[in-house]
Parts: structure tokens; sequence; C-alpha cells
């Protein structure tokens, strides 16, 4: 499937980090986040703005080895509410200006193997939102409500993380075996088998190993490890250890 563009991406990240603020101002800074063992909801919050506010920075400074912490502006958190949810929106739209005032194609250091283009990390911050945005629902029982092409474009996401390599993952398939997952929402295939050391993919259904079919939305969660694999929207046919090694291996 084809990618959301440049515009689209930018649009959703402002958006999406939006709706967690205001998630978030109506909420209990102190409940628990279960998909986040050990979080609070103001510790999420934390994780997501200093995020957008480090990588704003890395870029700003045009950054090619690996970037501290300790070197990014008003990086703490605010006590207060609305101070905090402020903060948040800033800082997704601080990494937006960074990547104008530094220029979309300058390379910039990531943790996933080479440096990419700055603007690689426009899709990189909205898809670490989508994901938290959807642990901030799921600890108040509510419905993860992303949009289903946003959501397809997720999927894409991950899996191009894990095809780019990194210390963080293990190689999620074995030799000869094979993972398509598909869409039903927004008709998305992503036939996915291992080569070498890493993966990759090519839409459309081929015969795999194992197949998962359900939402958009449901397959990213699947994936992030938000929701298990017998979750009712979802459908699994072919060997479940297939599945059940890669969701081992591609934890972050």
């Amino acid at each position: 499937m084809s990618a959301l563009d440049a515009v689209a991406l930018r649009r959703a990240l402002l958006s999406e980090t939006d709706l967690l603020g205001e998630f978030f101002r109506a909420a209990d800074p102190a409940r628990s986040v279960p998909t986040c063992p050990g979080w609070t909801l103001a510790d999420l919050i934390t994780h997501v703005g200093l995020g957008h506010r480090w990588v704003a920075a890395m870029i700003a400074d045009r950054a090619t080895e690996p970037y501290g912490i300790d070197q990014v502006p008003d990086a703490e958190r605010p006590p207060a509410i609305d101070a905090t949810v402020a903060w948040l929106r800033d800082s997704a739209r601080l990494v937006l200006a960074a990547v104008d005032a530094t220029g979309s194609d300058v390379p910039i250091w990531t943790p996933f193997g080479a440096a990419r283009p700055a603007e690689w990390w426009v899709r990189r911050r909205l898809h670490e939102v989508t994901g938290h945005r959807a642990d901030a629902l799921l600890s108040a029982d509510r419905p993860v409500t992303i949009d289903a092409i946003l959501a397809a474009d997720g999927v894409t996401e991950f899996l191009a993380l894990l095809a780019m390599g990194s210390a963080h993952f293990e190689t999620p398939l074995d030799t000869g075996t094979s993972l398509s997952l598909h869409a039903t929402d927004t008709d998305a295939t992503w036939s996915i088998r291992r080569t070498t050391d890493t993966i990759v993919w090519t839409d459309g259904q081929l015969p795999a190993t194992t197949t998962v079919r359900g939402p958009a939305v449901e397959v990213y969660l699947l994936l992030l490890r938000r929701i298990s694999a017998d979750h009712p929207r979802l459908e699994v046919d072919g060997d479940t250890a297939v599945l059940d090694t890669w969701l081992r291996r591609t934890a972050f």
C-alpha cells in the first residue's frame, strides 16, 4: 500500500499530539497505564513530549551521532495540567519547525541503522504518538479511535523499522517462515518473509505460514503488542507459533 504523503503525516502528527493532550487534560495524571508497565499517564505524556523535543533539538543541531537528552531545551514537563497540555502541543510543532529550518533532506542520526533525512522523523514521531495515545485510551477502557488509513500506515512504518535493523530487535521470522497481515477495512495486505537477517514485504496476498486478518487498528495494535492475538476482532490462521515468535522478538 502507498504511504501517506508528507503533508498528511505532518497534519496527523499535530492532530494526534493534540488529541493526546486533550485526553490528558480530562484524566487523572496518576492513572496507571497497563500497556506501559510502571508508567502513570503523566509519565506517558512526559515521554512523548520529551521525545518530540529531543528529536527537534537533534534535527536543529544536525546530529549525526547519538544525541544526549541533557542537550534538549525546555525538557521538563510543567506541573500544571493546562501548562502540560500546551508543552505537549508545542513539542510536536517544534519538530516540524526544526525540519523546515534545517532542511527536510539533511541526514540526521537515528537509532535504527543509518542516518535518515530529517523529514523521516516526522513519521516516526507521529507513530510514537499513535501508539501512546492508544495506551492512554486503553488505560481508560476506551476504544482506540485511530483512523484506519493512519493505522495502516503505522503497520508499514513499524515493518520499515524492523527492516532497517536495530539492536532493539531480533529478526522476527525464522528461515522458511512467513507472515501475512491483512487489514480488512482498508484492504491493505503485507506479505512478509525473512531474507538473510532482516525482513522484506510486498503488497498483496501471498501464501504464508501464518495469516492475521482484522481491522487496521487491531492489526497495528497487535504489532505494537497492545492487544493479544486472541482479540475478538482478529483472525489468525496457520501456525500460531510463528506469530508468537514474531511478537516475542519485536518488543521495544
